[in-house]
């Protein structure tokens, strides 16, 4: 299962060619220093959108919060099965999903010494 999926987050990765997929062992993308979506273990997609997508997109969507390893992923939500049998509607979403952590103060990243 994880497998197909990976495929699909590609699929929907490559619909939006200013974005890089990262990861080797957990797919993501990231940029000013923040991760805005991922593929987690459970094999489930989810996207970190602004305070006012995020509900807009829950009810729209019948979607909920995106867990990862258990833990529930701060303004993330998560992207139905029912979503990804259009995958140029969720790429829309990754990429106000970029936009939105483009516009957040650049994080801070550790120097290696």
């Amino acid at each position: 299962m994880y497998e197909k999926k990976l495929k699909i987050y590609d699929e929907i990765v490559a619909l939006c060619p200013e974005i890089e997929r990262k990861g080797k062992t957990m797919a993501y993308t990231s940029s000013n220093g923040y991760m805005f979506s991922l593929l987690n273990k459970e094999a489930e997609i989810g996207i970190r959108l602004s305070k006012e997508s995020q509900e807009i997109f829950k009810e729209k969507y019948d979607s909920t919060i995106f867990k990862s390893h258990g833990a529930v992923m701060r303004d993330y939500v998560l992207v139905t099965d029912a979503m990804l049998t259009d995958l140029k509607m969720v790429a829309k979403y990754l990429k106000e999903s970029y936009a939105y952590v483009n516009s957040l103060p650049p994080k801070a990243t550790k120097k290696k010494k």
